[in-house]
């Protein structure tokens, strides 16, 4: 076995997806030595989660960024709504948002990584590694102690006072250090893909819902990005038949978009985003705390999965920030993250989980064929549709970045 490089930190954050890169950015600024460990060659992937939801666009502009990220290119929704069984209906308005910006902002991932990476990177203290798979976790009497990374130079590992695994629902933080998972199920799976859009195409986020289908269509300036929901666990049976049953299934229930069914030549241009539900009992042990996705993985129902891992991104850093730039935590301090976190995590997994049963599975078996009453009270009544436009853009027990945290670094 080839000796391994060692680095000295005071955090290892494993993941450099949304929680992982803003915790690294904001612990950067507190001047706490951090080292980001992404297993990736770049933040280049497709059909990863586009939303930047209100609460996130606060948060960038507490930290002075907001108006520089909004000069990249991005499209604004200012409402939800739907097309269920022909009838068009709106569920949300974020116009009264007590915000600066009172709208979900869609760009590619990889946008807004970089844009966060960048702006960790004036941090001294702040360090990201590429093409560094963490392989396992290192333990010093029972406490971990750091990680153990692949790199194309060679096996790397980090020692560290604080590990996070933000390494999303795969997490093998997690899996190493043996927290336990409460699984709570989920009746669909997700197949994304890209059509292009045409000037005529409806301009904002809608769904539609027919008898045994349910599409979601994100508009993404010149192509629609879209989420085809099947039931759970069906993906392999439906790739098995040609890529025109997908085009019928599709083309049932958004017959505008007819005449792009060509662009999906193969069952490549499609990826499966198998949905789960799922959080663990314990976020922590001594020298390790899971945020984000790795801690709770969210369906993808409001698109509200990223917004929930950056709010646990700020938590993180404003609850251990001050120790970190002395000491490690104690296993007390880090349960304080959990403690924050928890509730907001508990409500909206409730609420997914609420609307996969009572609305989603229904319209994929088939046993739902009329519009939900609270769906028509939403259009009906236009203030009660500032209920879930705060719900979707601002969360439960939404996050603010300490004042200790806000100033730019120091060169």
């Amino acid at each position: 076995m080839a000796t391994a490089a060692t680095l000295k930190t005071r955090c290892c954050i494993v993941g450099g997806g949304p929680a992982g890169v803003m915790l690294g950015l904001l612990l950067g600024r507190a001047g706490v030595p951090v080292v980001v460990l992404e297993k990736h060659a770049d933040f280049l992937r497709d059909f990863r989660g586009d939303t930047v939801h209100p609460s996130t666009l606060e948060l960038l502009h507490e930290l002075g960024l907001l108006e520089e990220f909004l000069q990249r290119p991005h499209q604004q929704v200012h409402e939800l709504g739907g097309q269920i069984f022909g009838e068009r209906l709106r569920f949300a308005d974020f116009s009264h948002l007590p915000t600066h910006a009172r709208f979900i902002a869609l760009m590619p991932q990889w946008d807004f990584l970089d844009f966060l990476a960048g702006h960790a990177r004036r941090s001294p203290a702040f360090e990201l590694r590429l093409q560094a798979a963490v392989s396992e976790l290192l333990w010093d009497q029972g406490r971990v102690a750091g990680v153990r990374a692949d790199t194309p130079d060679g096996p790397l590992e980090v020692r560290a006072d604080l590990v996070i695994g933000a390494d999303g629902r795969s997490s093998i933080v997690r899996e190493q250090a043996g927290l336990l998972v409460q699984a709570f199920g989920a009746p669909m799976d997700v197949l994304w893909m890209r059509l292009s859009r045409a000037p005529s195409d409806p301009r904002q986020a809608l769904g539609y819902v027919a008898p045994n289908r349910f599409l979601v269509l994100l508009d993404r300036g010149d192509y629609w990005q879209c989420a085809f929901l099947i039931p759970k666990g069906r993906f392999e049976a439906l790739r098995r038949s040609p890529i025109e049953t997908l085009h019928e299934q599709i083309q049932s229930v958004v017959p505008f978009l007819s005449d792009r069914m060509p662009e999906l030549k193969s069952w490549d241009d499609v990826r499966l985003l198998t949905v789960r539900v799922d959080r663990l009992k314990t976020w922590y042990r001594e020298g390790l705390l899971c945020i984000g996705d790795a801690a709770h993985a969210m369906s993808p129902i409001g698109g509200v999965g990223i917004n929930l891992a950056i709010q646990d991104a700020v938590a993180t850093a404003n609850l251990l920030a001050p120790v970190l730039q002395h000491r490690a935590p104690t296993s007390r301090e880090l349960s304080a993250v959990q403690r924050r976190r928890e509730l907001p995590t508990r409500l909206t997994q409730s609420a997914q989980i609420r609307i996969q049963d009572r609305m989603i599975a229904p319209a994929l078996d088939g046993t739902a064929a009329s519009v939900p009453r609270l769906a028509r009270w939403l259009d009906d009544w236009p203030v009660l549709r500032r209920i879930p436009a705060r719900l979707i853009g601002l969360g439960v027990l939404p996050e603010h970045v300490s004042a200790a945290l806000r100033a730019p670094p120091q060169a």
